[in-house]
């Protein structure tokens, strides 16, 4: 038997970066794409034949045909927003039932883990995490303290099942005092379980194995951003699960010697949506301006991103705890008409400055940066390397050389076409 590979895909700043794109535009190099964490949460955006897609949970494969797609263990999926999603690719031609597969062991986002979510956040008042209020957070809580439901459990003594992890959430948010009612919630919550039961749910961690032993490759595909894992982000101001590339092997069933390529996804510039700190975050014009021409709102929610300079300490750290081989840098055009780019190369913090990414960035950080002459050229319809401005080559090169990682891919606009690969 041939050996297969196994590459990784992910964000590494606060996500938001356009991994969706990037897996689009990756997918033909492999067998299988599988989505290894994360929930709705996150939505992965796709531009091509003049449509826009975004996905939610379902891996961004799915529109290159023929390819299997993974939903894997470490994902957390909310049936009535799975239904949502699939249906509205179903409607657009999209093969779905013959090439999605969904793990047994994925844990189900409950229409009360919703409430809890928005209990919890509500009794944090000023300390406001900045969730996205789709139940993440207490659905991973759930799966941690040994009370969750997975998507196998629907397929015997399920509604047993469901009333008792409802009771323990109901008794909760009576304690809280949180008003709620998810009568239709709940409606469709159900409807969406018994659509769910027409697809393939397999033992994921065993058939990803099988595939790497027929010698198939395999792109795993992460949710969110690096600065959100919730062990090396900005705690508390992260998500619920590991973003990083540890996170593809516990949220697949791959150990860790199938690595190949950890590809690390970032923006020329940097964004991020909902609290927590951001020690490059412009308030001025420059920042609504980067938010205006690279359309920073979010996928899912539609809530306007934080916008500022690329910060390289960050990204350095990223790169460490991923072990990233290679780098994709996207929205490149968005900084097409700046005379000047900034770029963070060190913090200031408690009067000395550090080049490291320190235990907590909420506390007394600064950036210190290095200014760059802009290219102020349009390149949305470039094709080659070539073709590239002096000055962009050079802030390219700069990048290199800080990162100590070469850059391979760079997106010059929203389409699977405007996209750059480099030798």
């Amino acid at each position: 038997m041939s050996k297969g590979k196994v590459d990784v895909l992910l964000g590494l700043q606060w996500g938001d970066e356009g991994k969706g794109k990037v897996v689009d535009v990756l997918t033909p190099r492999y067998d299988v794409v599988a989505r290894f964490q994360g929930g709705p949460n996150a939505g992965h955006t796709l531009e091509f034949d003049g449509q826009k897609y975004v996905l939610r949970s379902i891996p961004s494969g799915i529109f290159q045909g023929g390819k299997v797609n993974i939903i894997g263990n470490g994902v957390v999926l909310a049936p009535d927003l799975f239904m949502e999603e699939a249906k509205a690719l179903e409607a657009g031609g999209h093969d779905l039932r013959h090439h999605l597969h969904i793990s047994k062991k994925a844990h189900l986002i409950m229409p009360t883990h919703r409430v809890l979510d928005a209990a919890y956040e509500a009794a944090k008042g000023a300390g406001k995490v900045g969730t996205t209020g789709k139940g993440i957070g207490p659905t991973y809580t759930d799966k941690v303290s040994r009370n969750g439901l997975r998507v196998g459990d629907i397929f015997e003594n399920f509604s047993e099942r469901y009333a008792a992890a409802k009771a323990r959430h109901e008794a909760i948010l009576k304690s809280m005092g949180y008003e709620y009612d998810i009568a239709e919630a709940e409606r469709k919550w159900m409807e969406g379980i018994e659509y769910l039961r027409n697809f393939s749910i397999v033992d994921s961690e065993h058939e990803v194995n099988s595939l790497l032993r027929e010698g198939k490759s395999v792109l795993c595909e992460g949710a969110q951003g690096t600065m959100l894992d919730v062990d090396f982000g900005s705690y508390p101001f992260v998500t619920s699960s590991n973003t990083i590339c540890g996170g593809a092997c516990t949220g697949l069933g791959i150990g860790p010697n199938k690595i190949g390529d950890v590809f690390g996804i970032m923006k020329a510039y940097c964004t991020r949506v909902g609290a927590g700190p951001f020690p490059t975050e412009l308030f001025d014009e420059t920042g609504a301006t980067i938010r205006r021409l690279g359309h920073e709102y979010g996928a899912v929610t539609g809530r306007e991103r934080r916008c500022g300079w690329i910060d390289l300490v960050a990204l350095k750290y990223a790169i460490m705890v991923n072990g990233v081989t290679q780098l994709i840098m996207m929205k490149s055009d968005v900084l097409d008409g700046f005379p000047t780019i900034k770029a963070c190369v060190a913090y200031k913090q408690h009067g000395r400055q550090i080049d490291y990414f320190p235990y907590d960035i909420a506390d007394d950080v600064e950036p210190v940066y290095v200014e760059l002459p802009g290219w102020q050229t349009d390149m949305a319809k470039f094709t080659d390397e070539s073709q590239f401005p002096k000055e962009f080559s050079d802030y390219i090169a700069f990048l290199e050389q800080q990162l100590e990682t070469p850059i391979r891919i760079i997106s010059i606009g929203p389409d699977r076409e405007q996209t750059i690969v480099r030798e």
